[in-house]
């Protein structure tokens, strides 16, 4: 999707209920797999390994976790691979010394939200329950060797050195995404995110902040405790689902206004959205933000 696209999919997706969406979404890629043709002649076509090559160039050297997002979707016409494809590809070049790690949030069943879906059934398989974040994600979740973090709705599959370490411990966080998650392991070490197929819409490191500030700038209010089961396999985890919720319309669009653009890297790669920015260079910035009043968020 184009940027225009994906600020409009955003908007629909709030103002349409589900099903209509839904309609919508599969005529936009109805028309898109239609115009093909066209669309490979203009912005021509690549392999993966031009597209490995091409996240390449943009990451700094000095890194120890790639944390992707993804859309396959967004990749066509002009990919010529595929999802299995790519993930082995991103596998490799993370290598053994390196760890790779994908979002593998759900955020519940027919768009009602994880805390009404949790209320109706407050048991969590993590081995059955899918990722939200794409076919790339889920493939990645069910690979050999892959580690989930124990969190019902901002979960993340990692592989490599890391994994464990940054999996370890997501169920006893008092926010899925603040301090004691993965997003704060890796704002505490060298990781890279990376967007393919994506803007940084959807760069859910941008949410770290929000548990961080003591006197946080913007109205939010604490969710109340929801008990869940963890289920990984025979062993049956409880925890106790919290969080904050944000009073003001978030707007991510405006982390342009004190990112520069050397720190946050937009590009297209075949007309395919693409974006790069460091974990603790994104938290640091939104800490420093909210220190002088600052915040993601419109009144």
């Amino acid at each position: 999707m184009t940027p225009v696209v994906e600020k409009l999919s955003s908007i629909l997706l709030k103002l349409l209920p589900r099903e209509y969406f839904l309609k919508v979404r599969a005529a936009y890629f109805r028309l898109k797999k239609r115009a093909s043709p066209l669309l490979r002649l203009v912005h021509g076509t690549f392999t993966t390994d031009e597209l490995i090559a091409e996240i390449d160039r943009h990451l700094d050297d000095d890194w120890q976790i790639l944390m992707v997002h993804s859309s396959v979707n967004n990749l066509q016409p002009m990919y010529s691979g595929s999802a299995m494809e790519l993930l082995k590809a991103l596998i490799d070049y993370c290598g053994p010394d390196r760890t790779l790690v994908m979002p593998a949030f759900n955020f519940g069943e027919n768009g009602e939200g994880t805390r009404q879906t949790l209320k109706k059934n407050p048991r969590f398989d993590l081995r059955r329950t899918p990722s939200q974040m794409g076919l790339l994600t889920e493939l990645f979740r069910r690979s050999r060797g892959v580690v989930q973090s124990r969190h019902p709705a901002y979960r993340v599959a990692a592989l490599g050195p890391l994994a464990a370490q940054l999996a370890a411990g997501h169920e006893n966080a008092p926010s899925g995404m603040g301090p004691g998650t993965p997003f704060d392991f890796m704002a505490q070490h060298k990781a890279q995110i990376i967007g393919i197929g994506k803007t940084f819409q959807v760069m859910t490191q941008v949410h770290h902040v929000e548990s961080l500030v003591e006197n946080w700038p913007a109205p939010q209010t604490i969710m109340p405790t929801l008990p869940v089961t963890i289920v990984e396999k025979q062993v049956e985890i409880p925890m106790e689902l919290g969080g904050v919720q944000q009073q003001w319309t978030f707007n991510i669009w405006k982390l342009r206004e004190i990112m520069p653009p050397e720190k946050l890297v937009e590009w297209r790669f075949h007309n395919c959205p693409m974006f790069m920015a460091r974990a603790d260079e994104v938290t640091d910035t939104l800490v420093a933000a909210a220190a002088r009043g600052f915040t993601l968020y419109d009144s």
